[in-house]
């Protein structure tokens, strides 16, 4: 059977730990309790806050376009995907791999809900176009396209 000083050692050692996790500098069990019911009212009210900013960062971010080139022997694959399609947006795309004189052989494009383009293109004549030239190219045509 367990002693009533034990039991109370137990009670005081748990406390000693609350005290430590809830930052409390009380020196009674009370006021350990209400340092600690205090803490944790502050770390709901700090989840809250970051639930509300992940939900907007999220919204914010459906609408964030996933660009990647990848470098090819002789060109380069383009990826495009966004979760919201927006009108003109291939064509903008594919005005812009114009202007940097990029020549596409092979397009696969989806405009059905969200936006999908995946693009193998070459460089026209004896330009040199680096992948981030084409990624920042694909970038500026989804932002005009968003302005208009």
């Amino acid at each position: 059977m367990v002693s009533r000083e034990q039991k109370r050692g137990v009670l005081h050692e748990k406390l000693q730990i609350l005290r430590s996790v809830a930052h409390s500098h009380a020196e009674d069990d009370m006021s350990i309790i209400s340092d600690a019911s205090s803490y944790i009212k502050e770390l709901k009210q700090k989840i809250t806050k970051l639930n509300q900013e992940i939900a907007s960062g999220q919204h914010a971010k459906v609408c964030q376009p996933l660009v990647s080139v990848e470098v090819l022997e002789n060109g380069f694959l383009i990826n495009v995907f966004m979760d919201k399609c927006i009108p003109g947006l291939l064509a903008s795309i594919l005005e812009a791999f114009d202007e940097i004189g990029l020549s596409v052989l092979e397009a696969r494009a989806t405009c059905t809900g969200s936006f999908r383009l995946q693009a193998v293109g070459e460089e026209e004549g004896d330009e040199l176009i680096d992948a981030h030239a084409v990624e920042q190219a694909v970038v500026q045509a989804i932002k005009k396209c968003r302005a208009n």
